[in-house]
């Protein structure tokens, strides 16, 4: 479904899009010279639409649409922007990451151009998103949004939370997002992303609801989000591919409990974050996703029903007032309340193959050879048998950290 019709500028390439044709939304592409800007939120497509973005930007120049940033995803640059600090343990990204992605979206001139980047979702306030629209064009500018409902967000984003250090289970952690206020902890940017009527007002103020498209993603149709893209930006249709990422696949509930568990301990014994970013994230979780993929008879994150109903209750209110602000509006927004039935718990203990446990520790070791050691520390006043193993594990780590600083 669509409301509110777009402005009567003249479209992309002159295309026109009418209803009926197969597999292609009944859109009107955006005027040519738009600088389209994909905010997200997390969890609603936004790595699969990057990849098939970035692998698609040369074709896409041909047919009079850039796609400026140099990576799939400039995150760098979306975090900076929003003064955000990024992953734990990773270097915090400077201003310099931002000016490059404007200089490069300037240096398309009066050409279409797409920028995706779900953590411009986490602007914190107006003045922040008036910058983002300056930046990036002004009154070129048109923001798209995508959504998906929060019933099916939540585990992916509970799980993602815990590739960055969480440590909270999914159970007491869906407490805290929907029964304990102010709703906050332990992450606060959950409901700034994800309070999604919110979001899209904050944008709406900045730019305008006639510059603000709203696309309800639908998990039935596979490339429905691509042919939306192709559609608004005057493509031929098809011409987005999903590409592989197994990188990027949410991990199994085995997988996230053995990384929460993992968290425990690294917080436990103050090891340092940026041991955690080199040898955890990208290191045992990142190789272990790539080597291993789930198999049939995984036990899934499953949701439980109060927390289902009562995310679909704020999902309806948000497709309501979202209905409301004048935006265009692609997609069902009754999917955004929808009540699927829980499946229940999931069947037996979850439990991590030898398998799935080896190839994490390969990628931990393998992260870790790559900062060879180069001296042997004498021995100081203490020997290791009289040295606690908390106190141990924190100096292995703290020299392991040290060798990866100097590598």
């Amino acid at each position: 479904m669509e409301t509110d019709c777009t402005r009567d500028d003249a479209a992309v390439n002159g295309a026109t899009v009418s209803a009926g044709e197969a597999g292609i939304p009944a859109v009107t592409p955006l005027p040519a010279g738009t600088r389209l800007v994909h905010i997200g939120p997390h969890k609603t497509g936004t790595t699969s639409i990057q990849g098939a973005l970035f692998a698609a930007k040369d074709e896409m120049a041909r047919h009079g649409v850039d796609f400026p940033a140099t990576s799939r995803h400039p995150m760098e640059a979306a975090l900076a922007v929003c003064a955000r600090p990024g992953m734990m343990g990773n270097t915090r990204p400077t201003e310099r990451h931002w000016q490059l992605l404007v200089e490069q979206v300037r240096a398309t001139g009066g050409r279409t151009s797409v920028v995706s980047s779900e953590f411009f979702a986490d602007a914190p306030d107006d003045a922040t998103i008036e910058r983002i629209v300056a930046d990036l064009g002004g009154d070129r500018v048109h923001v798209l949004v995508t959504l998906r409902p929060l019933a099916k967000i939540m585990p992916s984003q509970w799980q993602q939370y815990v590739q960055n250090g969480l440590r909270m289970g999914y159970e007491n952690w869906l407490r805290h997002m929907l029964r304990k206020p102010p709703y906050e902890h332990p992450n606060p940017s959950f409901w700034r992303r994800h309070r999604h009527d919110r979001l899209v007002e904050r944008w709406v103020r900045v730019v305008g609801a006639e510059n603000v498209t709203v696309v309800v993603v639908d998990d039935r149709d596979r490339g429905g989000l691509m042919r939306t893209f192709e559609a608004l930006l005057g493509l031929p249709q098809n011409l987005l591919q999903p590409v592989p990422d197994t990188a990027n696949r949410s991990l199994t509930l085995a997988e996230t409990e053995m990384l929460r568990k993992l968290n425990v301990e690294f917080r436990a014994h103050e090891l340092p974050e940026e041991l955690y970013s080199k040898l955890v994230r990208y290191g045992a979780v990142m190789h272990m996703k790539n080597a291993c993929a789930p198999a049939a008879g995984d036990a899934r994150i499953v949701t439980p029903q109060w927390a289902v109903e009562a995310a679909a209750a704020i999902g309806a209110e948000m497709a309501g007032r979202i209905g409301s602000m004048g935006v265009r509006v692609i997609g069902d927004p009754a999917l955004l309340s929808a009540v699927p039935k829980s499946s229940g718990q999931p069947a037996g203990k979850p439990s991590i193959s030898p398998e799935v446990a080896a190839q994490a520790l390969y990628g931990a070791l393998a992260a870790a050879a790559e900062a060879p050691v180069r001296n042997t520390a004498p021995a100081k006043s203490r020997t290791v048998h009289q040295t606690s193993s908390k106190e141990l594990v924190k100096v292995l780590g703290h020299r392991c950290l040290k060798r990866l600083r100097r590598r």
